[in-house]
């Protein structure tokens, strides 16, 4: 077993300076999350898995559950909500009886559409929070240091999903008079 190269005090500090950071982070992201999702009547957690549900295209709720960082039960309850509101559908595979699948529904991606064109940067704290290094740095912060962190928390696999969501925002998705939308012109390419 190899010598620890860090004492407890500087691990007590890190480890409270992530956590108090990070809730009030969160507190801030869940308000403006909660205010840009409202008139679709959905909860955070619906919107994320219809957002995973898009990106994933036929995930399982298990990968629902693992790439929303949510309990099993809760990615099938609200999956269930979705199902009912028409937005989701529920599917078995024939090679695999166990696992229970999601799909979008027209409706339902033409929800998470236009959640994508309704988006306003600057209702968003952590966006507006980050605007004045992006003036001084010329760019966004990288947060490369926080992925390294959920990385060995959460995986390699966890990462690949997030970055993929991403890749599809950028490779998919124009911007036309400052919103959001579906490039039609790259769907056909990737067709």
């Amino acid at each position: 077993m190899t010598e620890k190269q860090y004492s407890a005090k500087e691990a007590m500090i890190f480890s409270q300076r992530i956590a108090q950071l990070s809730k009030a982070l969160w507190k801030s992201i869940e308000k403006d999350w909660q205010q840009w999702i409202k008139p679709y009547d959905l909860n955070i957690n619906e919107h994320h898995i219809l957002w995973i549900a898009y990106h994933l295209n036929g995930a399982s709720i298990s990968d629902v559950a693992k790439f929303g960082v949510m309990h099993v039960s809760t990615a099938f309850n609200f999956s269930k909500k979705l199902e009912e509101r028409g937005l989701l559908k529920f599917s078995k595979k024939e090679n695999d009886k166990r696992n229970t699948y999601i799909q979008l529904t027209p409706e339902g991606e033409n929800i998470l559409l236009q959640l994508m064109e309704t988006y306003d940067p600057n209702a968003y704290s952590a966006f507006t929070g980050a605007l004045p290094l992006r003036e001084l740095y010329g760019k966004f912060p990288d947060i490369i240091e926080m992925m390294a962190i959920i990385r060995n928390i959460y995986g390699q696999d966890f990462m690949e999903i997030f970055e993929r969501s991403f890749h599809n925002l950028e490779s998919r998705f124009v911007e036309e008079d400052g919103k959001l939308k579906k490039s039609e012109e790259k769907e056909q390419e990737l067709a």
